[in-house]
């Protein structure tokens, strides 16, 4: 059976209200991990992860940083209106550069009250510790499902992401049921989350503390770090029948040269993503590289533009990859990269990963547990098979958290 034509209804599960982590707990690394491994279950907490990979392994980090997406304005009437800020718009070329914009940006949101918002501008004024300065939205026009914002503030010292970190609020997950308060703004936030760009946080990096790092190290355990900001759509649920129905949201990804590089070096030892979203951009790139080899096979040369590599939704079950290995892949892409004198690669991919998916370069996955039937737990099913439910079950019965400020999983890929 094609991917495509999978059922969603098979990929439910009972998730009562009380197994889902409002809260994190005190301390990140003291966190339940469940191990699965060729169809064993075990469980330990994040602290001692070292003890369960193998010496020389590579760790594959997001290292996103969540913004203050959400914005809320008063009507001259009174009423509240909430634009959550989901993307720039496409004008420009990637998240940093709209983030650095001063006075004026244009960006893609979605809008809580738009039925009571009408023509006007609405004015929010932010209170900084020097000064006050004055917030427009100007709603420009509406878009499938998305309205196309414009947001101008007078002063022309401070950019985007200083007016968002002033004025806007950490975007905690919906099915938190809650607001956010003074520490989500640390807890919803991996210590090493270094560039603005996400909505929601890569969660199975907030397990992750100094002393877990320092007991990696000392067995070798090596990492890297890699950039996907994460959309609202990472929340979307899965409302058709079958997945072919269902558009899988595109998201930034930003890898460096000195990256692609060491993944290529590593490429024989054990690589682990932490995280779904370590994973999508990692398996992008070997499908990037594919789709550059075939392109250079039909004479289109080094003269690819990176719009003709990114990754599509169904690429992966659509191109014939016959004699293309993961390594001839990923160097393809670097050789690219060099011709280009890119020394970091900007683009869009919107991979979906169900079962029936063959993983090219990683061999595990470190993840939280994931909503019923979403594209997140039908990744997770691609890389266990059907004991995901084995595994889901064992979670619910034996205590552990679920969802972004829940507990998590080291799974091994199922051979």
């Amino acid at each position: 059976m094609h991917p495509k034509n999978l059922q969603i209804k098979d990929f439910a599960y009972g998730l009562p209200e009380d197994k889902i982590a409002r809260y994190p707990l005190r301390e990140r690394d003291k966190s339940k991990l469940l191990l699965y491994k060729d169809g064993n279950i075990s469980e330990d907490i994040y602290y001692n992860l070292y003890k369960h990979l193998p010496t020389d392994s590579l760790l594959i980090f997001n290292n996103t940083k969540v913004i203050e997406a959400r914005l809320l304005f008063q009507k001259s009437s009174g009423g509240t209106i909430e634009i959550f800020c989901l993307e720039p718009d496409d004008r420009y070329i990637d998240i940093t550069s709209a983030m650095l914009q001063k006075e004026k940006v244009f960006w893609k949101c979605l809008v809580g009250g738009a039925k009571r918002w009408k023509e006007e501008s609405l004015l929010k004024v932010i209170q900084t510790d020097l000064k006050e300065i004055n917030l427009t939205a100007k709603k420009i026009e509406q878009r499938n499902d998305y309205f196309l914002i414009e947001l101008s503030w007078e002063d022309d010292s401070i950019s985007f992401a200083e007016v968002l970190h002033q004025a806007g609020q950490i975007p905690l997950p919906p099915y938190l049921n809650r607001d956010a308060e003074e520490k989500d703004n640390d807890t919803y936030q991996t210590i090493y989350a270094k560039y603005n760009g996400s909505v929601a946080a890569p969660t199975a990096g907030l397990h992750f503390t100094e002393r877990l790092f320092e007991g990696l190290s000392a067995k070798n355990i090596k990492q890297d770090f890699i950039t996907l900001h994460v959309g609202a759509g990472t929340f979307k649920p899965v409302k058709t029948v079958t997945i072919q129905e269902h558009e899988m949201h595109a998201e930034f990804l930003d890898v460096t040269y000195s990256f692609t590089e060491n993944l290529i070096e590593n490429i024989d030892k054990t690589i682990v993503a932490v995280g779904t979203t370590s994973l999508r951009t990692l398996e992008s790139l070997y499908w990037m590289g594919v789709k550059l080899i075939r392109s250079q096979e039909s004479g289109l040369g080094s003269n690819i533009e990176i719009e003709s590599i990114s990754v599509h939704q169904w690429d992966p079950y659509n191109i014939d990859v016959t004699g293309i290995s993961t390594s001839a892949s990923l160097n393809a892409l670097l050789e690219w990269m060099k011709q280009n004198k890119l020394k970091r690669m900007i683009t869009k991919t919107q991979i979906i990963i169900v079962p029936g998916y063959e993983f090219k370069i990683i061999k595990g996955l470190i993840s939280n547990f994931h909503q019923p039937q979403s594209t997140l737990l039908l990744l997770v099913a691609a890389l266990v098979g059907d004991d995901w439910k084995k595994i889901y079950q064992y979670a619910l019965q034996n205590d552990f958290r679920f969802l972004s400020y829940g507990d998590g999983s080291l799974l091994w890929k199922k051979n």
